[in-house]
């Protein structure tokens, strides 16, 4: 295959080839370094507590374009379970295997490939175009975009446009561009109890039961209904662990995961409020500890999603559908300084999964796509 005529495929090759499981880089943006100040970029690099992230820009006026992902990639799992070794790209009928194909290497080969053939056009663009990646969007993302993005506040920085790369689309290259995305609250519960014997409950007292009838009323409980935009808050219990290991101990504490995923038609504060309301009520000797955190955010009908929806119309044919499902993004972090940001990449049916593959013949469209985007918000 001819690797000249498609680049985005050769670059997603490379970056399939660095073993980058969060929070390493494993060289994957030192490989776009190389690609990109050629092109006149500035290149910036901060590391964190094990963490890589890039931020380039090139030219200093606005409008502000900026491409946004990560090169990070979950653990493969099993490697007797893959057809082919994960971290070496692989071509087979028609698709590229490999973790990270889909999320999201595949998006940052076609950022950086629609930037070098744009400014082969366009050298001298009406505005700046920036890259911000990191390798910690898989993991506590704790030490990645949001530390770029508190540095770019602190400096006044604000971005007019952002195109995340997240793997958006359902069935086919387009079909849908997510325009927002419901935040996130997560926590951890401790519920004190006494140990003490089974067969003298009397002098114990058992967290799991104790913790039961709010726990019900937690997961019966409607948080609220939604909007047009967004579907209803949900509320799920991830993990519960109690219990010494030993059949005939009552445990002392039990410990409690959970998550939010809430619609703008709540705050983290109101759920925060209604959930311990929740344990008081059943008069719960706790401990709480929120654990993370990521505010919801829309982009409403306008220029970027206006164009970005011509776009891909114009490439593939397809009307994408605007969508806000799904789990969180960076663009969470993103939101702070830029006020319209949307997530277009490939087809996201393999992420995560063992053997996760993207269609060839849709890298080179993808880039295009970006590319059309370029023209057309730096006009």
């Amino acid at each position: 295959m001819d690797m000249a005529a498609q680049p985005t495929l050769a670059l997603a090759r490379e970056l399939i080839a660095r073993r980058s499981i969060t929070p390493d880089d494993a060289g994957c943006q030192a490989l776009l370094t190389a690609r990109l100040a050629p092109l006149g970029f500035r290149c910036e690099s901060f590391v964190a507590n094990g963490v890589t992230n890039l931020w380039a820009r090139r030219g200093e006026t606005h409008p502000l374009v900026c491409f946004a992902g990560h090169t990070d990639v979950v653990p493969s799992g099993p490697l007797d379970q893959w057809q082919s070794d994960p971290f070496i790209a692989t071509e087979r009928d028609g698709y590229l295997y490999g973790r990270g194909a889909a999320d999201m290497k595949s998006s940052i080969a076609a950022f950086v490939t629609a930037i070098e053939r744009y400014l082969a056009e366009t050298p001298s663009p009406s505005g700046s175009i920036a890259l911000l990646i990191t390798s910690d969007e898989e993991g506590p993302s704790i030490d990645g975009t949001v530390r770029v993005v508190e540095w770019l506040k602190t400096a006044g920085e604000r971005i007019d446009y952002c195109i995340v790369g997240e793997p958006s689309s359902t069935d086919a290259l387009g079909d849908m561009i997510k325009n927002g995305r419901r935040g996130t609250l997560s926590g951890t519960l401790i519920v004190h109890g006494v140990q003490g014997h089974v067969a003298y409950p009397h002098l114990a007292r058992n967290p799991i039961h104790l913790v039961a009838p709010a726990l019900a009323e937690l997961a019966a409980t409607h948080w609220d209904d939604g909007n047009a935009d967004f579907p209803p808050t949900t509320w799920q219990c991830s993990n519960i662990r109690a219990g010494t290991g030993a059949g005939n101990v009552i445990p002392g504490t039990l410990e409690l995961w959970f998550n939010f995923r809430y619609s703008t038609a709540s705050t983290r504060e109101s759920l925060a409020t209604r959930f311990e309301s929740i344990l008081k009520r059943h008069a719960l000797d706790y401990a709480l500890v929120w654990t993370g955190h990521g505010r919801s955010f829309l982009t409403k009908r306008g220029r970027l999603v206006d164009v970005a929806t011509a776009c891909v119309r114009e490439v593939t044919g397809r009307t994408p559908v605007l969508s806000t499902v799904g789990g969180t993004s960076d663009g969470r972090f993103i939101a702070d300084l830029c006020d319209e940001i949307v997530e277009l990449g490939p087809v996201n049916s393999t992420i995560h999964k063992l053997n996760e593959h993207v269609a060839i013949a849709d890298l080179e469209p993808l880039a295009l796509i970006y590319r059309r985007m370029l023209e057309q918000l730096l006009m």
